[in-house]
């Protein structure tokens, strides 16, 4: 348990911090943990980090948006980016079942692409800055609100630290294997390779 408060208070300072710097915006380990936490994990308790991590950093996001730049998010949006994540923790599970190197960038591709694709399609849908046609629904997946760095460089964000958190935490679970003399958990099946929490 002292473990899985200490990555949720870690992952939700990483993600408030990157809002005072705008290079960081959306590089983030939430998605990772999500992800990877069903991949490495048998424990629920231990799938829970993730998603008190994100619930907790959005309050905060939202009143630093709603205080410092008059923009709030809505509900909508907040049930978007726990679902991505819900779906990040399927896309888990299932690499659990053949886990390889490929198979492990493969599913973090896939939930980067999909946050992506859900929260603006979302925000298209939702927001009234946004036309409600396939211009306006491109202008959400590609510039976005003029106030804000383009949608793209988001994704960009989104993309590598998925993929760089995802290869941090196996490099990690790989080095433990090798420490206590396990065979690679990437390269057995889920009974052997999953770890116990």
């Amino acid at each position: 348990m002292p473990f899985a408060i200490a990555l949720i208070l870690s992952a939700t300072l990483y993600r408030i911090v990157a809002v005072w710097n705008p290079g960081l915006v959306n590089f983030s380990p939430l998605m990772a943990l999500a992800f990877c936490g069903a991949v490495y994990f048998r424990s629920p308790r231990l799938w829970l980090v993730p998603f008190a991590a994100l619930s907790l950093s959005d309050l905060y996001i939202n009143h630093y948006y709603a205080t410092q730049m008059g923009y709030s998010w809505d509900g909508v949006g907040a049930v978007t980016r726990t679902a991505c994540f819900a779906v990040a923790l399927g896309l888990g599970l299932l690499v659990a079942r053949r886990k390889n190197w490929l198979n492990l960038f493969s599913g973090a591709l896939g939930g980067s692409v999909l946050f992506y694709l859900a929260t603006n399609t979302v925000s298209w849908a939702t927001d009234a800055f946004y036309a409600r046609s396939a211009a306006g629904w491109w202008q959400a997946m590609t510039v976005g609100h003029p106030e804000f760095a383009p949608t793209l460089f988001f994704f960009r964000n989104t993309f590598v630290s998925d993929l760089l958190f995802t290869g941090l935490f196996a490099l990690a679970m790989e080095y433990a294997a090798l420490r206590a003399g396990r065979p690679s958990l990437l390269g057995g099946n889920r009974e052997a390779a999953t770890v116990r929490a």
